[in-house]
This record gives structure tokens, C-alpha cells and sequence, in this order.
């Protein structure tokens, strides 16, 4: 996402990163990664749990689609984090977009680190809801 941060700002797309880890590992993640966008430390889950983000079986946490986001990763020169210590890596991620008038117009719930919707399909979606909002 942020190799498109200029289509992301041109779209009037307001990004919030959110995680459930504490802030400190938090603040060292936006410092390694260089994020421009604002994060939100929701230890309690509460967002996750709102938008249906529940724990991940083993099979996609490691099976591989996981496997193969990090392979690509890597083919880039990217090496990714390795989890703190104590973090739950069963925890499932994902996308929402919403529009300016609170409504979704996109969600995205992963099954695994590897499951995520492209930047294309991100962009797309805001398009359209910029069509019909």
C-alpha cells in the first residue's frame, strides 16, 4: 500500500493502521516500516472482533498462501518481522473500507497473513463507492 501512497491521497483515501499489539511494539513497527499513516493500538480486539476478525486455525496461519506472501517478500528483499515474543499469530487481519458516511463498502477478512485484497481491488472499491456515495 504505501508503494501507492500517491493514488491513495489522490483518491482522498484516509488510511488507520490498527493492531492489537501494545504500543511500544507498535511504535517499533511504525519506525522500522516507515508508515505514514496513523495507528491505533486496539489491545482489546474490539475492532477485529466487530468485523468478524477471529482466530485463525494453523493450516492458514502457516499453510501455503502463507508460504507464498513471504516467498514473494523475500524475492523483493524484503525479510519479514519475525512475531514479539508472546504475540498471538493466530489472530486473523483484514481490510474495511468505509465511505465518508459511515457506510462499508469493502470488507475483507483474512484467513492467514497471506490472504489480503491487492492494492487494485483496494482502489477499485473506492471507486466505486466514490460513484454512489
Amino acid at each position: 500500500m504505501q508503494q501507492h501512497e500517491h493514488i491513495v491521497s489522490e483518491l482522498d483515501i484516509h488510511v488507520l493502521i490498527v493492531t492489537f499489539e501494545h504500543g511500544g511494539v507498535a511504535r517499533a513497527y511504525v519506525e522500522e516500516s516507515g508508515l505514514p499513516w496513523p495507528i491505533l493500538v486496539d489491545e482489546s480486539r474490539a475492532l477485529y472482533h466487530a468485523y468478524g476478525m477471529l482466530r485463525g486455525r494453523v493450516r492458514d496461519i502457516w499453510g501455503p498462501r502463507t508460504v507464498w506472501a513471504y516467498a514473494k517478500e523475500f524475492a523483493k528483499g524484503r525479510v519479514p518481522r519475525a512475531p514479539s515474543r508472546g504475540v498471538d499469530t493466530h489472530q486473523l487481519g483484514g481490510d474495511v473500507l468505509i465511505d465518508p458516511s459511515g457506510i462499508v463498502r469493502l470488507l475483507h477478512v483474512g484467513s492467514g497473513p497471506g490472504d489480503r485484497p491487492s492494492v487494485a481491488t483496494l482502489l477499485a472499491a473506492r471507486k466505486t463507492a466514490g460513484r454512489s456515495a
